[in-house]
């Protein structure tokens, strides 16, 4: 049997920098914690990406 938080659609979690944590569970911090992960994966990857296009673009104009 369902209960009625189960028909709710969940929130997306967000984390803003310089949140007030005190209020998270162990859980949700774990949470934020993969999250900001990701998307420092995320980051470090376009950042390599353009440095290999600048990089390229370098090259090409020096020669």
């Amino acid at each position: 049997m369902a209960t009625e938080d189960d028909d709710k659609p969940r929130k997306k979690v967000t984390h803003e920098i310089g949140q007030d944590l005190s209020l998270l569970s162990v859980e949700e911090l774990a949470e934020r914690i993969a999250l900001m992960q990701q998307e420092i994966e995320r980051l470090q990857a376009a950042m390599t990406k353009k440095r290999a296009s600048k990089d390229a673009a370098n090259s090409f104009f020096k020669t």
